[in-house]
């Protein structure tokens, strides 16, 4: 249930990323922890670095504090969420 969860959350932060002006570096980076993301989720995937992964999706959120409040809030839910699972 959590994965999917993840999943959707993702979903929903590609959504709102979509719908506002993101630079090509912010969205190149939620790109690759997006990646990073699904390849942890993936049960047949070696697993990778997940406290990089974490560090990452932490600093996402806090770049989009004052200019994505709802991204920031979705990447915090979704950091959240990992860290519930184990990772």
């Amino acid at each position: 249930m959590s994965n999917d969860k993840v999943r959707n959350l993702l979903s929903k932060l590609h959504d709102e990323l979509g719908k506002t002006d993101v630079d090509a570096e912010t969205r190149s980076l939620m790109q690759e922890l997006e990646a990073d993301i699904h390849q942890l989720l993936d049960p047949a995937r070696p697993m990778g670095d997940s406290r990089s992964i974490m560090s990452r999706a932490q600093q996402l959120e806090t770049d989009f504090a004052t200019q994505h409040p709802i991204a920031e809030r979705i990447v915090r839910e979704i950091v959240d969420t990992l860290t519930r699972m184990g990772v």
